[in-house]
């Protein structure tokens, strides 16, 4: 859900408030908001709220969205420079696709039969088989708080296609449940994939319940050049009553 906050209506320390709007059954039903404000410097800035109501960290598909909005309002043409949580961000948008580039990564830790990496968010990731029947919220939930803790990770679990080809399935923080995508966790996944030698590609192919996402990176003691590729669309607009 996308708020354009350039006027600070939005009361922004009300957590019940953003709980309440991201309510599936009660307000408009989402896994996040994000307010879209002025920026002194560069085009906006992005402030990310879970659907918990608290604010959380980078969220990449929020921020492909926020590139979409802001070219909906006028604010930017094909190109833009803004803030997040976790620093400043360009992005560029063509027709509905757009390319955001990601925080670079450098450390990487590995965990039994898993890797972890912060992409702006952290980011748990392992390889499963039979993904599609593998039981995300149960799994993704003991590992999210027995493992992390209270202040917890994202869990992804990740199934090879073919070569370059990988299908994810997310379990998010904050959400507290299975989300149909995640654009740090697929950022995550891509470069673990690589950094594992699960992939030779540096431009890989994520496949995920909500839709299919590119990541494209280079190699440098690290992970530079991050990009998260794919499509938005806006589906509704509205007013709602608070």
């Amino acid at each position: 859900m996308l708020i354009d906050n350039r006027n600070l209506i939005f009361l922004k320390e009300d957590t019940e408030l953003v709980a309440f709007l991201c309510d599936r059954r009660f307000g408009i039903g989402a896994d996040g908001l994000i307010l879209l404000e002025n920026h002194a410097e560069h085009d906006f800035n992005m402030v990310y709220y879970n659907s918990d109501g608290n604010i959380s960290t980078m969220c990449g598909n929020g921020g492909r969205c926020m590139v979409a909005f802001a070219k909906h309002l006028g604010i930017i043409t094909n190109s833009t420079t803004f803030d997040a949580i976790d620093g400043l961000h360009t992005a560029t948008i063509n027709d509905d696709m757009v390319s955001l580039q990601m925080q670079d990564v450098f450390e990487i830790k590995t965990r039994p039969n898993a890797i972890f990496m912060d992409t702006g968010s952290p980011h748990h990731i392992q390889v499963v088989e039979n993904l599609a029947d593998f039981n995300v919220s149960k799994e993704g939930a003991k590992l999210r708080y027995g493992l992390y803790g209270e202040s917890g990770s994202n869990i992804n679990f990740v199934e090879q296609k073919e070569e370059g080809v990988f299908a994810v399935r997310t379990y998010e923080r904050g959400v507290e449940d299975e989300t149909l995508s995640c654009g740090t966790g697929v950022t995550a996944v891509a470069l673990a994939m690589h950094n594992s030698g699960m992939t030779k590609k540096k431009e890989v192919d994520i496949l995920t319940e909500g839709g299919e996402l590119k990541v494209k990176f280079n190699e440098n003691n690290g992970y530079t050049n991050v990009f998260l590729i794919g499509p938005t669309k806006q589906v509704f607009k509205g007013k709602i009553e608070c």
